[in-house]
């Protein structure tokens, strides 16, 4: 009992892979979790066209020679990013060995409605159209590949309708390196002043 107490307590914030990753978890484990935040983030499922942007960084993860994560995130950031924050983004990945899952990830996005994951994808959609605790959108303004993901959240979920949701200005694909405080005291405020489902 106790358990199960501390486990519906659980909030879930995604952005990027941990929206696409997460997304799932939390539909299929959906006891757990009491509210979901959702940042810059998706769940195509292969039936609706990606934007440019996403293809242009799919290509690029397959070939380009120097796969630099801290650079990849520097160009993602609309603020100049310092130089031990790039560091710290590279510092997994100490030479291309270590790189195979960050170049694998961008190819198990389902582009194709015929897609192996397009089907798990769907699936969690089903169970997010049925989603009534509280779910909120703070997605950036400059991000080319999620923009526009936020209305789709908003009109399919029925927990984010009446949420607070909002637009973080001035942050590219990366929001939490270009506006981490303010995002923080987004999912602060919405933790502390939503009812529990």
């Amino acid at each position: 009992m106790l358990r199960r107490s501390i486990c519906t307590g659980s909030r879930f914030f995604g952005q990027d892979w941990g929206g696409l990753i997460g997304l799932r978890v939390a539909v299929a484990l959906e006891e757990r979790f009491a509210r979901i935040v959702v940042g810059n983030t998706g769940l195509p499922t292969g039936d609706h066209p990606l934007p440019e942007a996403f293809f242009r960084w799919r290509d690029y993860s397959q070939t380009t020679p120097v796969f630099h994560a801290g650079g990849i995130v520097k160009g993602a950031c609309v603020t100049e990013l310092a130089p031990e924050v790039i560091a710290a983004y590279d510092a997994p990945f100490p030479d291309e060995r270590y790189l195979a899952g960050a170049r694998a990830f961008p190819m198990l996005v389902p582009t194709t409605p015929d897609d192996p994951e397009a089907p798990a994808n769907r699936q969690a959609w089903q169970r997010l159209q049925q989603w009534e605790k509280p779910f909120l959108t703070a997605f950036s303004d400059s991000d080319p590949v999620t923009k526009g993901g936020d209305a789709v959240f908003q009109k399919l979920v029925p927990g984010a309708r009446h949420q607070p949701h909002t637009t973080i200005r001035g942050a590219g694909h990366f929001l939490q390196e270009d506006k981490g405080e303010e995002l923080a005291q987004v999912i602060v405020r919405f933790i502390a002043g939503t009812p529990s489902a």
